[in-house]
């Protein structure tokens, strides 16, 4: 069986993530169970990444990490595609500057 190629479920979502994080978007998907999000971080500052089933857990999922933590590290100019609970929230934190990072939610690599 082939990889499937991304497909886009869902609109897409922004924030500008800097030193304190925003609050958080909800990235909804089209189809039941959608649980990919094409991510691209489309700034020159790593982004700490935050997400949740709630913005609250998002907000509180996003910090910093210096020896361990729940945030996931987006580096400046990439494109992730990752899996996470469907209909999930994101937010984001930066140690310094800031970064735009654009959300879609959709199934395939």
């Amino acid at each position: 069986m082939g990889v499937q190629a991304f497909t886009q479920m869902g609109n897409t979502v922004a924030f500008t993530a800097n030193v304190s994080a925003p609050t958080a978007v909800q990235a909804i998907s089209s189809t039941l169970g959608g649980n990919q999000y094409r991510i691209i971080n489309n700034g020159t500052a790593t982004v700490f990444l935050g997400y949740g089933t709630t913005a609250s857990q998002a907000a509180n999922n996003a910090a910093v990490v210096s020896t361990t933590g729940p945030s996931i590290p987006i580096l400046p100019g990439t494109d992730e595609i990752l899996t996470f609970v469907p209909n999930a929230y994101f937010t984001g934190i930066t140690s310094t500057g800031n970064a735009t990072i654009y959300v879609t939610p959709g199934d395939g690599l």
